[in-house]
């Protein structure tokens, strides 16, 4: 048996579907000021008096009674600025005036000694440590012709009692394969008789030639086997 229904039971909404399913009453169109439609949001004329209605009573500020400030940031320079400038500055200064430019650093660059020297001294003669003396142009000449005025050439070099020369040479950019004269020009000076009066030799430095020339340090007498013994017997005491 079912318990007789509470009167204290509150049920609001008890009667809501029989009303629906009677259509006893009409629902009324909401609509809230504030709430927007998204069709007349995009309607340029309600976006144009939206703005006149924030803008209503605003006045132009009359630029007579302004005061301009100029207001200079310095932004802090960083490490790759001044990497990037100082690259520049360096390379400006290497195509301007030659400066900055070693010929050392180059694949380019030649250099040997005689006997029993330390390469020290073709570093001081890259240096341009040592004055040169007299200098000979052998550029454009066949390999017998370079040869015979190179020989005349150290011979009243020597015979003078000159110590540093200059060989210009050429880099030889045009030759298919090799510098063929810049490496005559070793080659005389190392494997013929004038390698005994040889004491260093190096490429000139770019006001010289660069690459293009060969500095050469000669002795005041020609290493001889007497003074190659002497020196032997002094490494061995």
């Amino acid at each position: 048996m079912k318990s007789p229904k509470s009167d204290l039971t509150y049920n609001p909404f008890q009667n809501l579907k029989g009303l629906l399913e009677a259509k006893s009453f009409s629902l009324r169109d909401f609509h809230h000021p504030d709430i927007v439609d998204c069709e007349e949001e995009q309607n340029p004329e309600f976006e144009e008096n939206l703005f006149r209605e924030a803008m209503e009573g605003v006045r132009r500020v009359s630029r007579e009674n302004c005061v301009e400030r100029v207001f200079e940031i310095k932004v802090p320079e960083g490490s790759r600025d001044k990497e990037d400038a100082e690259i520049l500055s360096r390379l400006r200064d290497l195509v301007e005036h030659g400066t900055g430019f070693n010929v050392s650093d180059t694949p380019e660059y030649i250099e040997g000694t005689g006997y029993n020297v330390s390469r020290r001294i073709t570093e001081r003669l890259h240096q341009g440590d040592f004055s040169i003396q007299a200098h000979v142009d052998l550029h454009g000449l066949t390999v017998d012709a370079a040869k015979e005025v190179f020989e005349r050439f150290l011979k009243r070099a020597v015979t003078a009692g000159k110590k540093g020369v200059l060989i210009i040479h050429g880099r030889g950019l045009s030759s298919p394969s090799q510098p063929v004269l810049k490496k005559k020009v070793v080659e005389w000076l190392t494997r013929g008789p004038w390698r005994k009066w040889v004491v260093a030799y190096c490429s000139a430095r770019s006001c010289d030639g660069g690459a293009g020339a060969t500095y050469v340090l000669l002795r005041q007498r020609p290493v001889s086997k007497r003074m190659k013994f002497k020196r032997a017997v002094q490494r061995g005491r």
